[in-house]
């Protein structure tokens, strides 16, 4: 019997790496078949600062992987993260080509490649394009393939990164020994394609996911993306902002953010005292723990509102803004969003998945394997439609005496 065909997505973060292995199931979920948290090391704030060190990471990562299912991994789709991604508008214009002034499928190629013709900064490289609409003579439109029309034009959104950086990890995981890398996908973005609806991206809402490092941003508005970025913050700083606070040890103060942290307190938690004896004695005040967590959420939410305002979205999101990653469990925070964002927010969870846990830090590599089965979807669609017109020819090859 021939083995399943697998999708490997690989969520590359500033201290774990996160890998899952799926397949299509019965129906139109996903079937999990393998996941694996591991440490990292060698990034800083989502960008490969060590290529030989994550190249170790995630070889380890993926033996274990092809260990537990018994056959090997060749190939994968990956994240890529860090405030080195941006983006910028663009717009292209061309002929329409066809002698019926019809518009064609090489006529929106033509004016999306257009549109990447502009000078960019040095190092910098193009990821890719995301049309926002197409002008057909002078009016509007989301499609415009098969209209009639003598000039066609485009505003899109396109992302690039910088070059350096964006090379350490395609490097760091070919020596990790996948042969090869299927798509390179903004950590916003994979964390929307499973957690947001189509319903929500065409009102208008923004996808804030805020991880270990950083913390990124993705706002929809009519189906498109409109804006990307990634802010240098996320809740390691809690963690470190956390430990200066208290004056202890980093690792201590990253279990005291996961057992006793909160953005909110009722006014008999305010007065709680805690005491932890090991490693070593400490006695704090919730209330002090509460107000150093809430600052720094503050200041997270402060940077996206600053996102916003670049296009003037701030206060104008019909379907708010969804928070993921890590970051977003920690507990209070929905009401902290709602207050300092003036939206409304909830906490996003995958879905499409079958026997995984819809954890918000999972968004990110769970929308990885969705993005890999609606490329691989495509793929087979174009593969039927070729071998029917070599069908085709050769049946009228075989009447051509």
């Amino acid at each position: 019997m021939a083995k399943p065909h697998l999708i490997v997505s690989l969520d590359v973060g500033t201290n774990s790496v996160k890998a899952l292995v799926v397949k299509r199931g019965s129906d139109s979920d996903l079937e999990t078949l393998a996941f694996l948290k591991k440490p990292i090391t060698g990034i800083r704030r989502g960008i490969v600062i060590d290529v030989q060190s994550v190249a170790k990471a995630i070889t380890e990562v993926r033996e274990e992987l092809e260990a537990q299912l018994g056959q090997g991994l060749d190939s994968v789709y990956v994240n890529v993260g860090g405030s080195h991604v941006f983006c910028v508008f663009c717009q292209g214009k061309v002929a329409v080509s066809r002698a019926d002034n019809k518009v064609s499928e090489e006529d929106i190629d033509r004016v999306l490649e257009d549109a990447k013709t502009f000078s960019l900064f040095p190092n910098k490289e193009i990821l890719d394009i995301f049309p926002c609409h197409f002008i057909v003579d002078g009016e509007k439109v989301k499609e415009a393939i098969g209209m009639r029309g003598i000039r066609l034009e485009v505003e899109a959104l396109m992302v690039y990164v910088f070059s350096p950086y964006y090379q350490n990890l395609n490097q760091s995981i070919s020596n990790a020994g996948f042969r090869e890398i299927k798509d390179i996908i903004p950590s916003p973005l994979a964390a929307a394609r499973s957690v947001l609806s189509p319903s929500q991206k065409e009102l208008g809402v923004a996808l804030l996911d805020i991880g270990e490092g950083t913390s990124s941003l993705a706002v929809f508005e009519e189906g498109s993306l409109i804006h990307l970025a990634v802010l240098p913050i996320g809740s390691g700083n809690i963690t470190h902002d956390i430990a200066i606070g208290l004056k202890t040890d980093i690792d201590i103060a990253e279990n005291i953010k996961k057992e006793f942290g909160s953005c909110s307190l009722s006014k008999k938690e305010q007065k709680e005292k805690i005491e932890i004896k090991e490693p070593e004695p400490l006695v704090f005040y919730r209330k002090y723990l509460a107000k150093i967590i809430e600052a720094r959420i503050s200041e997270i939410f402060e940077e996206t509102n600053k996102e916003l305002k670049k296009i003037s979205k701030d206060k104008l999101l019909p379907a708010g803004v969804v928070l993921t990653g890590g970051g977003s469990k920690t507990p209070g925070i929905i009401e902290l969003a709602k207050k300092e964002l003036s939206l409304p927010c909830k906490i996003g969870k995958p879905k499409g998945f079958l026997n995984i846990n819809k954890d918000p830090a999972l968004a990110t590599v769970c929308g990885l394997a969705l993005i890999g089965l609606d490329s691989e979807a495509e793929e087979d669609s174009l593969s039927i439609i070729e071998e029917i017109f070599s069908k085709i020819k050769s049946f009228f090859r075989f009447l051509i005496p």
